[in-house]
Formats: structure tokens, C-alpha cells, sequence
């Protein structure tokens, strides 16, 4: 019998996005696996239902989890929809194992093989799965335009009868894949662009696109492609000589985030207070607490002058691209284990292994496994 992939709706309030596009949902038809789609879970995708071709619709998310052997999510599942698998399922999707140790707990005790997509090891060969990177490139683009929606003045030079306008300033903080997104954003609508990367290697990244690197002298560059937590006095060194580059901005947009734990703080209140009037904050970390001490998570507001947001959730705001780059992860991820519509997971492949949450019963991410046990 051939393995059969499911495809619910998500559940959690405002997410637009699908796991599987029609596109991608008929590419593992063809592997030979059977697809399950609920009725309507593209819809906010803007995918209709007529649109998955070679896919059995169902009725409802009880009736779908009750055959599916594998399961295809963007968030995390509910603990009312974990009791709806069938034990031994295999699960897909953004697990956030340090905020969710109630749900790995039950995903350990119903024998789920789980695979958070964030856990993707960051090598060559896995770049066409990394979730993180696909969902951080909308959420890079988009935080741009917000942010020049939010300025007060235009990004571009104007020419004008009544005279040249100047150009905007904007500081990006954070080079990784939504930063230089934004960098690039930015600079095709005409702002002048600085960015700050604790990772020197960042600069030529951040030229390549139009940007000027902001050289503070401190390198905090790590393992696997992330940043190190700084120490006290880098982080000291970091923001003396941030202050004076936020302080000529009129748009700040921060980026800097560290898998599985609080984002760090950047942007003190000093540093806002600093600011022009008018300037804007973008805090594209506000979802792991914000870089700017003062980012009220999932809110718009203003302080001393100065605009701050913390939007939660932007690729959700692009659903048809963000679907459509997260299926197309999956894909890669998956359908070198699928033989004549069979899947067969390969646990000595690196990518494999790494981005294992829990199996057979036990808790195999060892990060996870310490935290549960504390």
C-alpha cells in the first residue's frame, strides 16, 4: 500500500499559508504516494480545492488523521490534533521544541516521528530544504515595505518642481537571509542602505547589494552559518557605536535572532530615544521577544516620536510564495526516501538524523531531551 501524505488546515489564528501547494502535492502523486488534502486548506493560500489534482479531499481534519501515514504542517500541531494521528505517524512541520515541550512530550508518548523543518542543519546539500531560509526571504521583503510605509518620508530621491527631496537612511541590523533581503529591498526603493552583521565575513554580502557595512569591531561568528551570544562588553563596544548609526536613521530594521532562544537586545531605549522624529523601528524578532527593548510583540505604536513595530507571522502575509517555497522544502526533504510510493527514512543521512525531534518513542533532539528533563 502506498504511504499516504496528509494536508490539514492549520489551525492557529491568522496563518495563511499552506504546507502543500498543488504543484508540489502533484509531484509526490507521481512518486507514487497517496495524498489526503482537507477541504479548504488552501483556500487562504488562495490554492482552490479543485486545484489538487491526484488528491483525495476529506471532509474533516478527523477523518484526514485517521489515514494519513505522514502529515505535512506549517505550525505546530495542537495537542488536540496530536491525539487525532494514529500512532507512529511520521509529522512535518515548524515545531519550536523549547516553546512546545507539552506537545514533544505527547509527540514522544503517541511514538510520532517528528521532524521540526527549523532543525535543518545548515550544509551545501541541505540549502534547498532549509525552511528558515525560504520563510526568513518573504519576511525580509516584506518588512521592508512596511517599513517604508511606516517612515514619514520617501525612500528615494525626488527630483521635483519644488525642489530635491533626500534620499531616506535606512540601518539594517542582522545580514542573514531576511536582512539582506531587506538590504536589497531597501536599495531598489532607493534608500541609502548601512548594515550591521556581527560576522565580518557578512561584509561582502552586504556590499554586493548596495549596502555599506557598519563596522563595530566585533566578531561573534559561530558554527553552522549563526552568531554567537555576545559578552558583556561586546555587546557593550556593539552599541556605542550602533547608537550613531540608528540615530541618523529614519528606518531601523532588525533581523538578529538565535535558534531556540530569546532574540537578543540591540536597540536600547536610550538608543530610540536618540532617534529622529519620525524615524520607524521594524522588529522582524519580535516573534522570539524583539530586538529593540521597547517592541511590544504583535503591535504598532509610537514612543518619544519614533514608530515601533513587531509584526508576528510575515511570511503568513505572503501565502502563495511562502507555500509555495515551504512545499517545495518539504519536497526536496522528503522524496529521496520515497521508493515506488513507499517511504523509507535513511537515519544514518545527516539531514535526516539532525532534524529528527522525536522517534520510537523517545525524545532524540538532545537539546529538547535536557530541556523536558529539567
Amino acid at each position: 500500500m502506498p504511504v499516504r501524505m496528509a494536508v490539514p488546515k492549520e489551525t492557529i489564528s491568522g496563518e495563511c499559508r499552506v504546507a502543500l501547494d498543488p504543484t508540489m502535492a502533484e509531484r509526490f502523486a507521481k512518486l507514487g504516494a497517496e495524498l489526503l488534502v482537507e477541504k479548504g486548506a488552501g483556500g487562504s493560500a488562495f490554492f482552490a480545492d479543485e486545484a489538487y489534482k491526484n488528491c483525495r479531499l476529506m471532509d474533516d481534519a478527523k477523518a484526514l488523521y485517521a489515514e494519513a501515514d505522514v502529515v505535512f504542517k506549517v505550525q505546530a500541531p495542537t495537542l488536540e490534533e496530536v491525539e487525532l494521528m494514529k500512532d507512529g505517524t511520521t509529522l512535518l512541520a515548524v515545531l519550536l521544541p523549547h516553546r512546545n515541550l507539552d506537545l514533544v512530550k505527547r509527540l514522544r508518548d503517541k511514538k510520532i516521528t517528528s521532524f521540526a523543518m527549523e532543525l535543518i542543519p545548515r550544509i551545501s546539500r541541505a540549502q534547498s530544504m532549509d525552511v528558515l531560509s525560504s520563510q526568513a526571504a518573504v519576511s525580509g521583503y516584506k518588512v521592508a515595505l512596511l517599513a517604508a510605509n511606516l517612515a514619514s518620508g520617501f525612500f528615494p530621491m525626488l527630483t521635483t518642481a519644488a525642489g530635491t527631496i533626500r534620499p531616506s537612511k535606512a540601518v539594517i541590523i542582522g545580514a542573514g537571509v531576511a536582512g539582506l533581503q531587506a538590504i536589497a529591498t531597501c536599495r531598489r526603493l532607493g534608500a541609502m542602505v548601512e548594515a550591521y552583521d556581527v560576522r565580518p565575513a557578512a561584509r561582502q554580502e552586504i556590499e554586493s547589494l548596495g549596502g555599506k557595512m557598519i563596522d563595530t569591531g566585533v566578531n561573534a561568528a559561530s558554527e553552522g552559518g549563526y552568531a554567537r551570544e555576545l559578552t558583556a562588553e561586546e555587546k557593550q563596544k556593539q552599541a556605542d557605536v550602533l547608537a550613531k548609526h540608528i540615530a541618523a536613521a529614519n528606518a531601523v530594521i532588525s533581523t538578529a535572532a538565535v535558534p531556540g532562544r530569546e532574540a537578543p537586545k540591540i536597540i536600547t531605549t536610550a538608543m530610540v530615544e536618540g532617534m529622529k522624529k519620525g524615524a520607524v523601528i521594524v522588529d522582524l524578532a519580535a516573534e522570539s521577544g524583539g530586538n529593540c527593548e521597547l517592541t511590544k510583540p504583535g503591535e504598532t505604536y509610537e514612543h518619544n516620536g519614533v514608530i515601533i513595530a513587531g509584526p508576528l507571522n510575515i511570511p503568513s502575509s505572503f501565502p502563495v510564495p511562502a507555500s509555495e517555497m515551504y512545499a517545495k522544502n518539504l519536497f526536496n526533504f522528503l522524496s529521496p526516501m520515497i521508493k515506488d510510493g513507499n517511504l523509507n527514512l535513511d537515519w544514518d543521512d545527516e539531514v535526516i538524523a539532525k532534524s529528527a525531534l522525536t522517534r520510537d518513542g523517545k525524545i532524540v533532539h538532545e537539546p529538547t531531551s535536557k530541556l523536558v528533563q529539567s
